[in-house]
């Protein structure tokens, strides 16, 4: 009975360690599209400056191509809806694992009460010498 329950809490244990990896690797995700939309508002202030004579030049590779502005602009719009709804994935992401985690702790401090429970039993039940 004692080892059934510590398998079984073991198993758990391995459980809520791959949540916790999985949460920590949507952390990270969404921390590095929060620095690209960081960076993306920055670009966006600076477009916003210019006037539509200004020259506007997109790097690719070691090349800069001249660029309509009205053209970067729609580009950075565009980036920036896209890192926003990933943002927004990512964020329903760590919800749903906070979720899991909260009740897979649940679920381990219950069979961690049941283990205890059980080596109690286990140690009254056995014959004294």
């Amino acid at each position: 009975m004692v080892e059934e329950i510590q398998k079984k809490l073991q198993s758990e244990a391995d459980t809520l360690r791959q949540i916790q990896k999985d949460y920590n690797k949507a952390l990270i995700q969404r921390q590095q599209l929060d620095g690209q939309l960081n960076e993306n508002i920055m670009v966006k202030k600076e477009l916003d400056i210019l006037k539509e004579e200004n020259d506007v030049f997109k790097l690719i590779g070691p090349v800069l191509i001249k660029q309509q502005l009205c053209e970067a602009k729609h580009n950075v719009y565009k980036r920036m809806d896209y890192i926003k709804s990933e943002l927004k994935r990512v964020d329903d992401l760590m919800s749903t694992l906070d979720k899991k985690l909260d009740s897979q702790r649940d679920v381990i401090d219950k069979l961690q009460q049941a283990f205890q429970q059980a080596q109690i039993k286990s140690s009254i039940n056995q014959p004294k010498s």
